[in-house]
């Protein structure tokens, strides 16, 4: 999966929408939450998704995928992994992993800011 398919894909969700809120860096947003971290167009092709709701749960993509997933900074504390496109992570769950983030993130949104 390449960096354009996989921002197609999350821009494809309910209320999903495009946001750079630090120079260079992309992420998609659900209401005033980030579910899927994309960073720069030219950097590596990653996607940066809520793996878990703690850092043991989200440590299963750790030794499943130990050459293509990790903790991301600042936030991978709260169960957010960086996991690598294009790697040994099969693209159905690359999609699987940005579906749980959204649901995730949906989950925890006011209802007015919950897509309908």
């Amino acid at each position: 999966m390449t960096r354009e398919e996989m921002l197609a894909y999350c821009l494809g969700k309910p209320g999903a929408w495009l946001d750079r809120p630090w120079e260079g860096d992309e992420v998609v947003k659900v209401g005033s939450r980030i579910f899927a971290f994309l960073g720069a167009p030219d950097g590596t092709a990653r996607v940066g998704v809520k793996c878990g709701p703690t850092r043991e749960i989200a440590d299963e993509w750790l030794h499943r995928f130990p050459a293509d997933a990790r903790p991301m900074p600042y936030v991978g504390r709260s169960g957010w992994n960086a996991l690598d496109l294009g790697g040994d992570i099969p693209d159905d769950e690359l999609v699987d992993a940005v579906d749980g983030s959204y649901q995730a993130v949906v989950a925890k949104l006011p209802r007015r800011e919950r897509p309908t």
